[in-house]
């Protein structure tokens, strides 16, 4: 597994530095991501899908250094699903069958049948095997995600990364994705790391958070320890209600308007248990 992020710096030529992160990650978990607008969120990311060199640091995956694994090997373990999802006129089968790229054999140049039926199977486990031969560009916004999930499972991957899959979509398609991946981690023992805008999307699917601000990590821990109103008036700058849901005993985050917040608060913005 992705066993350790350690000292972790990296950056761009514009002057934005992730720097000094540290955290594990263990078998089976489903680790969310938050944080503000250019807190460093997909850069972490990029970071450990190898788009980004770290300046300084080391992460680990299976015990190596993810610098030191050759790229095919690399990417038969880890896959990505971006945050925007391509338009092109691609089939959808023709698409997501790109996810088996990685165990191609030498000098093999088309899929085989086994190919053919790991992503039959993968477009079913995601109920988009009734779109195998429309084009990508015929899809809504939450196909086209359901589709790109599709073409990264095809991988076989031990260690799914995605940033964040649930922008522009509807709240149907929200909670459809999101039930989808906490499916693939319980019932495959998928390990998931996923950034999240939604804090409350964030608190209901993943069993720990990593909040980073600024550049660095400010808190990282399960949705209770983490998204307190203390903390997310703090990093967002912004005054919250943070209560108890009844159903999943989840933290849910309130927005308080200025209206109500001239009114005045005091008194209601804990978590009630």
């Amino acid at each position: 597994m992705l066993e350790k992020i350690r000292d972790l710096t990296c950056g761009y030529d514009s002057g934005f530095l992730l720097q000094d992160i540290n955290f594990e990650v263990k078998h089976k978990e489903l680790i969310g991501i938050i944080g503000p607008n250019g807190s460093g969120k997909t850069t972490l990311l990029r970071a450990i899908t190898r788009l980004l060199r770290p300046k300084k640091g080391e992460i680990f995956f299976e015990g190596k250094d993810i610098w030191q694994i050759p790229l095919k090997e690399f990417f038969k373990k880890i896959a990505v699903v971006t945050q925007n999802p391509p338009v092109n006129s691609m089939s959808v089968e023709e698409f997501v069958l790109l996810g088996r790229i990685p165990h191609y054999k030498r000098f093999q140049f088309f899929e085989t049948r086994e190919d053919l039926e790991v992503s039959r199977r993968c477009m079913a486990l995601t109920n988009t095997l009734r779109l195998k031969d429309k084009s990508i560009n015929q899809l809504s916004g939450g196909e086209r995600q359901l589709v790109s999930i599709a073409r990264a499972l095809t991988q076989d991957p031990k260690l799914l990364l995605l940033d964040e899959p649930t922008a522009h979509l509807d709240i149907t398609h929200q909670v459809g994705i999101l039930d989808l991946i906490k499916r693939l981690n319980k019932e495959f023992g998928l390990t998931v790391i996923m950034v999240l805008h939604d804090l409350n999307l964030a608190s209901e699917y993943c069993d720990r958070l990593l909040l980073l601000n600024n550049g660095k990590m400010h808190k990282t821990g399960t949705p209770q320890e983490v998204l307190t109103y203390q903390v997310i008036e703090e990093i967002y700058n912004t005054i919250v209600i943070v209560k108890e849901n009844p159903v999943s005993l989840k933290p849910y985050i309130f927005l308080v308007p200025e209206e109500e917040r001239q009114k005045g608060i005091t008194g209601r913005r804990g978590i009630e248990y």
